[in-house]
């Protein structure tokens, strides 16, 4: 997978097909994603929703384009107003990865508020380090990346948990149970 650059240029000609492509396929995605993300779906198959099939459908797209798009499409959201950044994260996710690029899906908490008895999770997108979808300013231990290149050396699929994958993180708060 490439990293933040298109390997070769693409024509004019075809970056406005591909913006349009984009364009068409996230307008139908944002506005059916929250009828397949039910507050009780396994988490596997929220991942699944994350993932494009094989290969690189919209390959010549610069990644902040991609980002930034997402973000413009889902600014106004009439279903999961409270699940915005799960929304925003696993869309960017699924279209920087159809553009070829290998960015991580972050699931994290907000150590501060974990000592009451709610907490605040939240999503986000990196792409080499740098958040492109989700960043809100607060410092976020993550609990869970997706894909997680501890499963690919240890010999499972990317998605595949494993028991205690999300407990050690969470024992990393400095105590403070979640």
């Amino acid at each position: 997978m490439r990293t933040t650059e298109p390997a070769a240029p693409v024509t004019a000609a075809a970056l406005r097909h591909l913006r349009w492509r984009l364009g068409l396929e996230l307008f139908w995605r944002a506005r059916l994603l929250p009828l397949h993300l039910p507050r009780d779906l396994p988490f596997e198959r929220m991942l699944a929703l994350a993932t494009p099939p094989e290969g690189a459908p919209l390959r010549g797209l610069p990644a902040p384009e991609i980002a930034a798009r997402v973000h413009r499409a889902l600014q106004r959201p009439i279903l999961m107003r409270d699940r915005r950044c799960l929304r925003e994260g696993v869309l960017c996710f699924r279209f920087l990865r159809a553009a070829g690029f290998d960015p991580r899906l972050h699931f994290g908490v907000d150590p501060s508020l974990a000592q009451g008895r709610r907490f605040s999770a939240h999503c986000w997108v990196t792409l080499e380090g740098t958040i492109l979808a989700g960043d809100i300013g607060v410092p976020m231990v993550a609990l869970h990346v997706f894909p997680d290149d501890r499963a690919r050396s240890a010999g499972r699929a990317p998605g595949q948990r494993q028991a205690g994958d999300g407990l050690a993180a969470a024992q990393r708060l400095d105590g403070v149970p979640l």
